[in-house]
C-alpha cells in the first residue's frame, strides 16, 4: 500500500512513525512534513489547503491511500476533492468537518443527537455577550466558533478578560463551565460503524499545575488508571454512535476521526468540544499502545468496511508524552533556535522513548535541525505504567537542548501517583 499523509507536525509523524511500522505499507509519503518525518518518509511540498494540489500529488504518487491530518484542510474541503478523483481518503467531507469548524454548528449535532453537553448560548453582538455572561456566571468559558488551533478558548473568573475575547471573536459560544477531569477519546468511524480507541488525557495549560494560558496541549497520557473501566463503551453509546447516526440522518456523512473531549462531571460525561481529526498530543500516546497495524484500519474507514474488521489490539504498557515548546509559546514564539541531543534520544533510549516533531525544519539536507514553530517536539516514551513511562519521557527531555525552551515537569505526574 502507498499512503500520502497530509500535515507537518507531531501528529503528523505519530501517524507516520505507525505507518512505517506497518508491513503493508510499501511507500510512504508526506506532504509538506518536516525535520523528523523526514527520517520515515518522502517529503513532498505542497499547499496542505489547495484540494486541488493535493489531489495532484496524490495521483503523481499513485497513492492507495490518503490520510488528512490537520483541521483547516479538512474544513477546507481537500478531502472532498481527493475523494472525487476516486482514491480513498481518512478524513471527513468539508462539509461534514465543520462538527469542529463551527461551534455552533456541533451544538446543533448534539441537540439532535440527544449527546450530553454543557447548556450553551451563540452570541453575535456585545449584548448577547453580556447576557449570556449573566446567565451562567463565573468561571466563564468563551469559544470561538471557528477554527483557532486549539487556542480560541477562554477560561476565566475575570468577566472582562471573558468579555473582551468574546467580543474579539464574530460568533462566539459561551456555555456553563464543567467540573471534573477531562477525557479524550478518538473514534474511528466510516459513517456507520464506530470503532473507538482508547482514551487520553491531555494538559492544555502551559505551566505546571494548570497554570498559565490555553495552549494547543502540552503533553498526554493513556492508559486512565482512574477512568471508569465502562467509560469507552459508555462514551459509544451516548456520545459518538448517535453523533454518527445523526450526521448521516442529515445527509452528511462523517467518515474520518472523530475526536469526544469529554468532561466525567458529577453529574455524568459531558462532550466539551468535537474535533473532526486525530488530536495533537493525545495521538502520540494512543498510537504507542495500538498494536493492530494502523494502515488497515485508516483504509477500512475510507472504503466502508470497518465492521468487517477484528478487534483492535492494544499494548498493556502505559504511554507519556512531553511536550517542548519554544520560548514565548504560546504568544508569539520565537524560531529557529538549534536543537541538539535528538542523537544521543535515539542512541541511549530507543525504543522505549522517541523524538515526534512538531515545528522543526532542518538546513539544507545535512543541517542543524532548528525550530520552526511554538510546539516544537513531542518527547514520547512507554513502560510497564505510567511511572515508567513518565520517568524514561523526562530522561530522554533532559537530553534535548533548545535555547529558551519550556515544558511541564507534572505531566502524568498525579495519575502516577494514585496508580
Amino acid at each position: 500500500m502507498k499512503v500520502l499523509v497530509i500535515g507537518g507536525g507531531a501528529r503528523e509523524h505519530a501517524l507516520c512513525r505507525s505507518l512505517s511500522l506497518d508491513p503493508a505499507v510499501s511507500a510512504l509519503h508526506c506532504a509538506p512534513g518536516n525535520a523528523g518525518i523526514a527520517e520515515v518518509a518522502e517529503l513532498h511540498p505542497v499547499d496542505a489547503l489547495d484540494g486541488a494540489a493535493v489531489e495532484a500529488l496524490a495521483r503523481k504518487l499513485d497513492a492507495d491511500l490518503v490520510v488528512v491530518g490537520p483541521e483547516a484542510p479538512l474544513v477546507a474541503g481537500v478531502a472532498d476533492a481527493v475523494r472525487a478523483a476516486g482514491i480513498p481518503v481518512f478524513g471527513p467531507s468539508g462539509e461534514a468537518a465543520q462538527l469542529e469548524g463551527s461551534k455552533a454548528f456541533a451544538k446543533d449535532v448534539m441537540a439532535g443527537a440527544g449527546v450530553p453537553t454543557a447548556r450553551s448560548y451563540v452570541c453575535t453582538t456585545p449584548e448577547e455577550v453580556d447576557e449570556a455572561l449573566d446567565a451562567f456566571g463565573a468561571p466563564y468559558v468563551v469559544k470561538d466558533d471557528g477554527l483557532a488551533a486549539g487556542k480560541g478558548v477562554v477560561v476565566t473568573d475575570g468577566i472582562e478578560k471573558a468579555r473582551a475575547h468574546a467580543n474579539a471573536c464574530e460568533r462566539v459560544v459561551i456555555e456553563e463551565f464543567l467540573d471534573g477531569p477531562e477525557v479524550s477519546l478518538f473514534a474511528i468511524t466510516d459513517g456507520t460503524t464506530v470503532v473507538p480507541l482508547q482514551p487520553a488525557q491531555d494538559f492544555k495549560r502551559a505551566l505546571d499545575n494548570d497554570e498559565g494560558p490555553n495552549t494547543g496541549g502540552m503533553g498526554a497520557y493513556s492508559p486512565l488508571p482512574w477512568a471508569d473501566p465502562k467509560l469507552v463503551q459508555e462514551v459509544l453509546e451516548t456520545v459518538l454512535q448517535p453523533t454518527v447516526d445523526e450526521m448521516k440522518k442529515r445527509g452528511t456523512t462523517f467518515s474520518g476521526l472523530l475526536y469526544a473531549g469529554l468532561a466525567i462531571t458529577g453529574r455524568g460525561i459531558r462532550v466539551i468540544e468535537f474535533n473532526a481529526r486525530f488530536g495533537d498530543p493525545e495521538t502520540q500516546v494512543v498510537l504507542a499502545r495500538l498494536r493492530t497495524p494502523l494502515a488497515g484500519i485508516l483504509l477500512a474507514a475510507a472504503n466502508g468496511t470497518l465492521a468487517d474488521l477484528e478487534p483492535l489490539r492494544w499494548s498493556d504498557d502505559a504511554a507519556v508524552t512531553v511536550v517542548i515548546a519554544s520560548h514565548n509559546y504560546p504568544e508569539t514564539p520565537r524560531t529557529g533556535d538549534p536543537i541538539t541531543g535528538l542523537d544521543a534520544v535515539a542512541a541511549q533510549d530507543a525504543p522505549h522513548a522517541y523524538v515526534l516533531h512538531a515545528g522543526t525544519k532542518r538546513d539544507g539536507e545535512s543541517g542543524p535541525v532548528r525550530s520552526a514553530g511554538g510546539r516544537v517536539l513531542s518527547v514520547t516514551a512507554t513502560g510497564t505504567d505510567l511511572t515508567q513511562a513518565r520517568e524514561r519521557a523526562y530522561a530522554a527531555v533532559t537530553r534535548i537542548e533548545l535555547d529558551g525552551s519550556q515544558h511541564r515537569t507534572d505531566i502524568a505526574a498525579k495519575a502516577a501517583a494514585e496508580s
